[in-house]
């Protein structure tokens, strides 16, 4: 099977770290540690994608001299978040994640639900492991 017909809801991840926008930056940042992860969901409170909260974000975040004891996730975040339908292939993901420059891609199962998240180290992964024979 090709990237052209493996649809990214085989690959993406479901067990998604959420906060919320009124999260405080330093309790993010230690989820992200602890968890070994790289991106936040960040859930409105109607359980809606508000943005996403990334490893690369905190690149902001630490090129501020100060960063105040009351920022929030909302103050950092990437609120304009494209994601994919559940339907769509890796290989069209793999296509938008490289145009927009992005390692994080929300997957969407419904109106403004997200069921996962795919990101480049799950794709690079699974290319790898296609072009090789598959086995260990």
């Amino acid at each position: 099977m090709d990237a052209e017909n493996i649809p990214v809801e085989k690959l993406m991840s479901t067990d998604l770290l959420t906060v919320s926008p009124g999260t405080t930056i330093e309790e993010a940042a230690n989820i992200l540690l602890e968890e070994g992860v790289g991106s936040l969901i960040v859930l409105n409170d109607e359980d809606r994608l508000a943005g996403v909260l990334t490893s690369t974000d905190f690149v902001s975040v630490v090129s501020t001299d100060r960063v105040p004891q009351t920022a929030t996730v909302a103050d950092y975040m990437t609120e304009d978040v494209l994601t994919v339908p559940t339907t769509a292939t890796i290989h069209d993901a793999a296509v938008k994640m490289i145009r927009e420059d992005i390692q994080h891609l929300p997957v969407s199962g419904g109106e403004n639900e997200i069921a996962g998240m795919l990101s480049a180290t799950d794709l690079t992964a699974q290319l790898t492991y296609m072009g090789s024979s598959g086995t260990d």
